[in-house]
């Protein structure tokens, strides 16, 4: 079972409350084990301008669509940044494509192209990753702390951060008020 380019959406039962009500777009997974990003937990700072500031990146422009939020990616190397974002970027054949449309690039000439306003036309920002050891994923599906389902590009790039979780379990069709927290097998 392969999960590159799937949606986790975490059960009400999350026991971590890192991940509570997270929706991660998994990156990469293996016999390794897999990485994703937590595409829904914008932190309250730094934002985008703040981080182009203290990396000395000069701003072509103000951005006019107001701050751009600098997601929290996952517990996994915090201070390492990763750019999700669609594939029409010039600097795109460096980037590590996670789905059809969808590519991750962790180098700063992704946010100095962005900077310049010559970056993708869609992108997020994240700091840290979502990391699982060999066959931990799998274990946490079956323990019914996730559900998966196809990844979905306008769901991962969109900025309605507060609305995304329900959004997801949408797409499966399912009513967030009809999840257990308990879990059980028949």
């Amino acid at each position: 079972m392969d999960l590159s380019g799937k949606l986790l959406i975490a059960m009400p039962g999350m026991q971590d409350p890192r991940f509570e009500h997270a929706v991660v777009l998994i990156c990469a997974h293996g016999d390794d084990g897999a990485m994703g990003l937590i595409v829904n937990k914008p932190l309250p700072k730094p934002e985008m301008s703040d981080l182009f500031e203290q990396l000395d990146i000069p701003m072509a422009k103000e951005d006019e669509t107001g701050p751009q939020p600098i997601l929290f990616g996952g517990p996994v190397e915090t201070g390492r940044g990763f750019v999700l974002h669609s594939l029409d970027w010039a600097g795109a054949e460096d980037a590590m494509t996670v789905a059809p449309d969808l590519a991750m690039t962790g180098t700063r000439d992704i946010l100095e192209d962005i900077a310049a306003g010559q970056g993708p036309e869609r992108s997020v920002m994240a700091l840290g990753y979502a990391g699982w050891g060999p066959g931990q994923l799998e274990q946490e599906i079956l323990d019914n702390g996730w559900l998966t389902c196809d990844g979905d590009t306008e769901l991962a790039l969109s900025g309605d951060y507060a609305n995304k979780w329900v959004a997801a379990l949408g797409l499966m069709g399912i009513d967030p008020r009809t999840l257990s927290a308990t879990a059980g097998h028949a």
